[in-house]
């Protein structure tokens, strides 16, 4: 009895130490895989690595800005990242403020061209709010028989102005009345009384509003105009006609 019963449990007893061994086997095989990972993660990190370092040297700051950051996302905690991590917070500084030098300075438009008989220069801005509707070009202008003068000029019946108005702006949040004047002639514009002060203040200014009313529509508006990019070198002096 007693070594039948034996026979038929060591039977079971090597059937599931065969099992356990399979089994084993099979999650050795199914753990090498992600072992496998580690050295291509760290391939990577070295590859993106030595892109960023490259970049860094060229003084290229938006790229490596770009590299440094995705670095950092894709490799966290390690020493790629943290090697990224010294020398990227100033480079990503310094591409964001001189992007938006950029972006500022790009909003201006200079030009030196024949007009009535002389020649004009002129610096031109668009308002950048309200984002809808009819763009108002602000306008400093030199002309060769005017002289200066700086307005505002719109489209359609233009703006509401009887005889001198004053205009509510700012300038950088400090609040200033500027007075204007529609001009004989029936333009779409509004001239500005004292263009001399009104470009000096402009001059040390980030961005000034205006408030206006469009005679189309009787409608008011708050026109805002970031000036901070303005570059007084690129608007060109012009000699006066001599009478």
């Amino acid at each position: 009895m007693t070594a039948g019963f034996l026979r038929p449990s060591l039977s079971i007893l090597g059937l599931a130490l065969l099992a356990a061994g399979c089994s084993q086997q099979g999650g050795g095989n199914a753990a090498a895989p992600a072992a496998n990972k580690a050295p291509a993660i760290d391939q990577a990190a070295q590859r993106d690595l030595d892109t960023y370092r490259q970049l860094v040297r060229i003084h290229n700051d938006e790229m490596a800005t770009t590299f440094g950051e995705q670095i950092v996302h894709d490799y966290p905690g390690s020493a790629a990242a943290k090697e990224v991590q010294q020398t990227l917070p100033e480079i990503a500084k310094r591409y964001h403020e001189n992007a938006e030098k950029n972006r500022l300075a790009g909003l201006w438009l200079y030009q030196v061209a024949p007009m009535a008989g002389g020649t004009q220069s002129t610096a031109v801005i668009y308002n950048s709010e309200p984002a809808a509707g009819d763009k108002v070009r602000m306008v400093l202008r030199r002309h060769t028989e005017w002289g200066q003068s700086a307005f505002l000029f719109g489209s359609g019946k233009g703006f509401v102005c009887k005889g001198t108005c004053t205009l509510p702006a700012t300038f950088d949040g400090k609040p200033v009345g500027i007075k204007a004047f529609a001009p004989p002639s029936g333009e779409p514009a509004l001239m500005i009384k004292d263009d001399s002060a009104f470009i000096a203040m402009l001059k040390k200014a980030k961005k000034i509003t205006l408030k206006v009313t469009r005679k189309d529509d009787d409608r008011s508006e708050e026109l805002v105009y970031e000036v901070g990019g303005f570059d007084p070198a690129k608007w060109l002096p012009l000699e006066k006609k001599r009478k």
